[in-house]
């Protein structure tokens, strides 16, 4: 009886160790599934990193600024009676910015063509008097026998020459007589006749030397009508040319009304209203300040211990907080003489292609600028980092399980990027579904 109920007891343990050991294989598939699920497959795709040779480079910071930037200001007063922009706005050179009230200087401007037209008159009458002036001359040079430039001698008149011929003759016969009536060859009535004869001739040639001295002084005075006649005309053309002066004055006083761009650009700054008047004799008198961004200058402060690194024409690279995952490529124009004494830094200038207008000048950037020498680097591309505020991540999938890795990030060259930290040559990297990985996952390629 006993042994039967050792027999029982064993048979009853071994099924219930029996019914324990299926409970337990069943809680451990439970285990297994549970663990399936909370890792299910992650369909990825993979690329391999590469080495290739990246330009070296050391960084810097800097601040971007303006390529140009003017302060716009009229150069006559008035009321402002158009205003064509605003802050923000983008103007190209030569736009009208602001047009003033010009009905003063268009008043100005008629008055002195008027005065223009007056003068033309004056300077047409003057030419007409000369004109006169030298047919006159002309008239008595002829009736004297005389050329232009000749000097007229009174003794070449003819009226004179006739009367000297004459008078010589009368000369000769008086002094025949003269003997003859001494010798008693001839009565003294004919003495007389010869004398008065002579005398007469005398009285003739001062006439005609009178009348030769009127016609030279004619000469001289139609000479000098001729000389006043053209110093009117001269003066006449000043006057004209002075007239012209102040319409070319007047004309400039109504374009300055009309107030345009010089440059193209953003506008920074409006200080002006419709309606206000402005004077450029007052302090600030500027309606405007605009700056060019399509280039900008990124001032560049590089440690006294790099100064050797740098030099003009050197290729730089720019990043802003703005726009973390792009680059902005410029160039080295300008290197300043000396260092700041202060922070022990030289300025270099680079200008920077900015035709998109994303950047801003005021901007602070981080620099880094290219040296001659390459380097190897590995390299992913972008799409297999996954970036979580300041960290950076990457899966390498080895055995078919993601493995997360902390990567520093370098090099940026279109759509590839240097892992300068955390990831090896020819490891396989996962490019897709980033943000359904994690360590540990499984994936399938």
């Amino acid at each position: 009886m006993e042994s039967f109920k050792f027999i029982i007891f064993a048979i009853t343990a071994i099924g219930l160790s029996m019914f324990l050991a299926s409970c337990d294989g069943s809680s451990a598939q439970v285990n297994v599934n549970v663990n399936n699920e909370a890792k299910p497959n992650v369909e990825v795709t993979t690329t391999q990193a590469v080495v290739r040779q990246i330009p070296t480079y050391f960084e810097a910071t800097g601040n971007l600024a303006s390529d140009a930037q003017t302060d716009v200001a009229p150069s006559v007063g008035g009321k402002i009676v158009e205003v064509n922009f605003d802050v923000g706005s983008y103007v190209n050179k030569g736009d009208v910015l602001i047009r003033l009230d010009g009905r003063d200087a268009q008043i100005r401007l008629e008055q002195a063509q008027a005065q223009v037209e007056q003068q033309r008159r004056a300077v047409q009458q003057a030419e007409a008097a000369v004109e006169q002036a030298i047919a006159a001359l002309r008239q008595t040079q002829v009736r004297l026998g005389i050329g232009d430039g000749e000097t007229f001698n009174i003794n070449d008149f003819s009226q004179v020459k006739s009367i000297r011929a004459q008078l010589d003759l009368a000369e000769k016969e008086l002094a025949r007589t003269t003997r003859l009536l001494e010798t008693g060859d001839v009565s003294r009535a004919i003495y007389d006749q010869r004398k008065s004869q002579r005398d007469a001739l005398l009285g003739q040639m001062d006439e005609a030397r009178s009348n030769a001295a009127v016609a030279i002084k004619a000469i001289d005075t139609s000479r000098a009508a001729v000389n006043t006649a053209r110093t009117n005309v001269s003066q006449a053309r000043a006057a004209v040319a002075t007239a012209e002066t102040q319409v070319d004055q007047a004309r400039k006083a109504i374009n300055d009304t009309i107030v345009y761009a010089p440059i193209s650009g953003y506008i920074a700054e409006r200080n002006s209203d419709l309606g206000e008047y402005i004077t450029p004799n007052t302090p600030n008198s500027k309606v405007a300040t605009i700056v060019r961004t399509a280039v900008l200058r990124l001032r560049i402060d590089v440690p006294e211990q790099s100064i050797g690194k740098v030099s003009v024409g050197q290729g730089i690279s720019a990043q802003v907080s703005a726009y973390p995952d792009r680059n902005f490529a410029g160039t080295i124009v300008r290197i300043l003489p000396s260092l700041n004494t202060t922070s022990r830094t030289l300025t270099v200038e680079a200008e920077v292609e900015n035709s998109g207008g994303l950047l801003k000048p005021g901007q602070f950037a981080t620099v880094r600028i290219t040296q001659s020498n390459p380097a190897p680097a590995v390299m992913v591309p972008t799409s297999a980092v996954r970036t979580e505020g300041e960290i950076n991540k990457v899966f390498v999938v080895k055995d078919g399980v993601a493995n997360e890795r902390l990567v520093q990030l370098g090099f940026l060259e279109n759509d590839m990027i240097e892992v300068k930290q955390g990831v090896q040559e020819n490891e396989t990297v996962a490019t897709s579904n980033l943000d359904k990985l994690g360590d540990g996952v499984i994936v399938r390629q």
